[in-house]
């Protein structure tokens, strides 16, 4: 799908759409509950479809009612050897459970550690993109442990049998690893401890996934920074629980507002554990030419903070190497886009400048790079100067109303068939 921004001003006011990092949490507690979970302010899009497949797989009913989750958990008594001896369809022995992740590196990374636990073989599909992300980490600290792991075609398959005890991570790779152990060690008969090596980067979205255990009866110690105790035979229960805003995709449009037009963003807690919530202090930074800006913690913010600078006074960016394992290599990505607005960018091992220039409009087509982060960036920088955006169909991975609230907020575009 092709899209045409043309230059326009935003006036409005939006909510912003539920959280992902807090909707892909809750979806699979509920799934490891007893009985029914009710999960409000819920929204659907690729990534959080591609959950929902997942806890099918190991036997969850999900039922959508508008903005309402209704989730039926898997297990009768929620402990590993109840699970395995009770659940109700449980796969049969040796039947490989295939769970199809699309392009979700949350969807892969937490359901890994659950499928060594509930299950004896298993295989995860997805995208060539998200397969190339790659599970090193896991392949790491798995392999002492008597778990194969083989790449076959677009798939990774794993069999064996997750222990407890011990184990130690890098904190600067992913948190989802950190969150997928978190999830499936409480099944577990056994006590475990997670040590997360410095630097712990995005340490946000370990604090999330702590929270809404929380929410679903599971206890998680810290007795030092980034070493947790996990104690077994823990039981999910079930919860009323609400999606908050989400800060990653709510950043754009606080960015629409801050570049051409007024915005009004509503639902964003600003006392959230999401570490995107950093923006709007990384938005007031970008007013200040010259600006040197660490983004380790958040990186899915990237690219559109680099829009931003791009359209303002430039800056430099750091802490981004992680930004080559997303969706795309997002900082070659962007290098590349803002590159056909006139603006120079210059990318390093960890990190990115964006050089003060003056913005034009293209004169050839922007790339979404099949990443919705990238489509959204680029969509700013054209209600400034307009653009075209090839598979711009890419937005559905997080945010599916993306055009559709723009248009609200007045923002001019045309579609393939219009252009």
């Amino acid at each position: 799908m092709k899209i045409k921004i043309i230059p326009s001003a935003a006036k409005g006011e939006i909510s912003a759409p539920p959280s992902k990092s807090y909707a892909h949490r809750m979806i699979i507690c509920a799934a490891l509950s007893e009985g029914e979970s009710i999960i409000n302010g819920f929204s659907e899009n690729e990534d959080i479809s591609a959950t929902l497949d997942c806890i099918k797989v190991l036997g969850a009913g999900c039922k959508i009612n508008g903005d309402r989750l209704i989730i039926t958990g898997i297990i009768k008594k929620n402990t590993e050897e109840h699970y395995r001896k009770e659940k109700v369809d449980f796969p049969e022995a040796n039947k490989t459970m295939v769970f199809p992740c699309r392009e979700s590196g949350s969807t892969l990374r937490f359901f890994i550690p659950l499928s060594l636990v509930l299950g004896e073989r298993s295989r995860f599909e997805g995208s060539e993109r998200l397969m190339q992300r790659g599970i090193d980490v896991y392949k790491k600290i798995f392999a002492g442990k008597g778990i194969i792991c083989e790449n076959k075609n677009v798939g990774i398959e794993f069999s064996g049998k997750l222990s407890g005890g011990k184990y130690v991570l890098p904190g600067d790779v992913s948190s989802q690893f950190v969150s997928g152990l978190l999830f499936a060690l409480p099944i577990l008969g056994e006590d475990s401890i997670i040590k997360v090596l410095p630097p712990v980067e995005s340490r946000g979205y370990i604090d999330i996934t702590i929270d809404v255990l929380s929410n679903f009866g599971i206890k998680i110690e810290e007795p030092e920074k980034n070493i947790f105790i996990v104690k077994g035979s823990q039981k999910y229960i079930r919860n009323k629980v609400t999606v908050e805003g989400d800060w990653s995709n709510g950043a754009v449009l606080l960015a629409l507002g801050e570049l051409s037009g007024h915005v009004d963003v509503l639902g964003l807690n600003a006392r959230s554990l999401q570490g995107d919530c950093i923006v709007t202090q990384m938005l007031e930074k970008l007013n200040v030419p010259g600006e040197v800006i660490d983004i380790s913690d958040c990186p899915d913010l990237g690219p559109v903070l680099f829009s931003v600078a791009a359209a303002k006074h430039g800056a430099t960016f750091t802490g981004t190497r992680r930004l080559r394992i997303k969706e795309s290599d997002r900082a070659a990505a962007m290098a590349e886009e803002l590159n056909k607005f006139g603006i120079k960018v210059t990318v390093e091992e960890n990190s990115v400048t964006v050089h003060e220039g003056i913005l034009k409009t293209p004169t050839v087509s922007c790339k979404s790079h099949y990443d919705h982060r990238i489509v959204m960036a680029i969509t700013l920088l054209g209600t400034l100067v307009g653009c075209e955006i090839e598979n711009a169909e890419a937005i559905a991975k997080s945010y599916p109303e993306f055009f559709s609230v723009l248009r609200s907020l007045g923002i001019k575009m045309e579609t393939e068939n219009e252009i």
